[in-house]
């Protein structure tokens, strides 16, 4: 170990990164690269000023906070006395490589022959899909976003599940309703004796999915990739409803209930008359919850709503409709693509009215963050 004399904002961010990544800590290169400029403008000197920075650039969810504390002070915190210590950089030379044509792998070779690599040396590749993976979707050219739609369109959950009020035989289970007919049926085939007891469980069957698109035009760089999310769900399972929310509120399901993903896309945005509108959240889910939520629709069903929570309406009527709907769902999830951004906080009117009738609130900026959301609805 020893003090900050020659390490510069890049190393320590780097090692701060990889203390956050070893306590389970998700952190992107963004916010990586956000926390090496905040380090250059504040300086290592100060550890209360520098520990701040890094926090803010580095750490994304209050949650993460307490893994935060213990790598600064794993990693940060030397000797008594010293204000700041941190590991002695590797002299390491690092060849950064990627998907070469023949042309660079014959160069490569060529270099190789001249420069054989020692021991020290060590190579970092990275792919262009892992890279397009954790970009945001609102700054991808329009080559990268047909790729990203492709990749959202390959998503596959089964998930979430319910028990149903159906039994089905179960030889494994011990507990249970005893199953009577089955023993007789094998009585009557084995002469009289009557075999091993098999009792009855509930079943398992797809528990229903509401999924809520903000169309809206502060939503447009996200919403046909939400779409195409939507539709991936649809494809994937059964009891699944879509729904576009901007001015009005417009169902979707028969629309996206083709496999095929462009025309399912092109369905639903020909069958929403308000795309890149205004917003009227309030008014659309008293539309839902008078219509199909409350009556039906959504009891027992997992709600996921796909928005920024920006809202032309009174915040209140929001906040009145999220109650209702909070009370007959499962599982109310909100997901917003703005939380991905340092220091994200629900400032938006409609955002705030929401989230305390929230059960979760997720990020939706990008494929990586659209494959964490189809994880949690298949771990329910």
């Amino acid at each position: 170990m020893r003090s900050t004399a020659g390490i510069d904002g890049a190393h320590v961010t780097a090692v701060l990164a990889r203390a956050l990544r070893v306590r389970g800590v998700d952190v992107p290169i963004g916010c990586e690269l956000a926390c090496t400029e905040a380090l250059a403008l504040v300086g290592l000197s100060d550890e209360r000023r520098l520990v701040a920075a890094a926090r803010q650039a580095l750490i994304r969810r209050p949650a993460d906070f307490d893994a935060f504390d213990d790598a600064v002070e794993a990693v940060l915190v030397g000797r008594r006395g010293a204000v700041l210590a941190v590991p002695e950089p590797p002299v390491l030379r690092i060849a950064l490589r990627h998907d070469a044509d023949d042309g660079d792998a014959d160069r490569d070779a060529s270099a190789a022959r001249d420069d054989p690599p020692s021991p020290e040396d060590l190579t970092l590749r990275w792919s262009a899909v892992e890279v397009l993976r954790h970009a945001d979707l609102a700054h991808l050219s329009a080559e990268e976003r047909t790729e990203a739609h492709a990749l959202i369109s390959q998503l596959r959950t089964t998930g979430p599940w319910r028990t149903s009020r159906r039994l089905r035989p179960d030889r494994s289970a011990r507990r249970g309703r005893l199953d009577v007919r089955r023993p007789i049926a094998g009585a009557l085939r084995t002469g009289g004796e009557v075999p091993r007891p098999v009792r009855r469980t509930p079943r398992l069957t797809p528990r229903r999915v509401v999924v809520l698109v903000d169309v809206s035009g502060a939503m447009e760089p996200y919403a046909r990739a939400l779409l195409r999310f939507a539709h991936a769900l649809t494809s994937a399972r059964r009891r699944v409803e879509v729904f576009a929310v901007g001015t009005r509120l417009t169902r979707l399901t028969r629309a996206l209930s083709t496999h095929d993903p462009d025309v399912a896309l092109d369905g639903a945005t020909a069958a929403i008359a308000d795309w890149s509108g205004g917003t009227r959240l309030g008014d659309a889910l008293a539309t839902f919850n008078a219509r199909w939520g409350v009556r039906g629709m959504a009891r027992g069903a997992v709600v996921v709503i796909l928005s920024d929570g920006w809202d032309r309406g009174d915040p209140a009527d929001i906040a009145e409709q999220m109650a209702r709907l909070h009370r007959v769902t499962h599982r109310l999830i909100w997901v917003n693509p703005l939380a991905a951004a340092a220091g994200f906080a629900p400032r938006a009117a409609g955002m705030a009215a929401a989230l305390p009738h929230l059960d979760d609130l997720r990020e939706g900026h990008s494929v990586a963050s659209l494959e964490a959301l189809a994880a949690l609805l298949a771990d329910l």
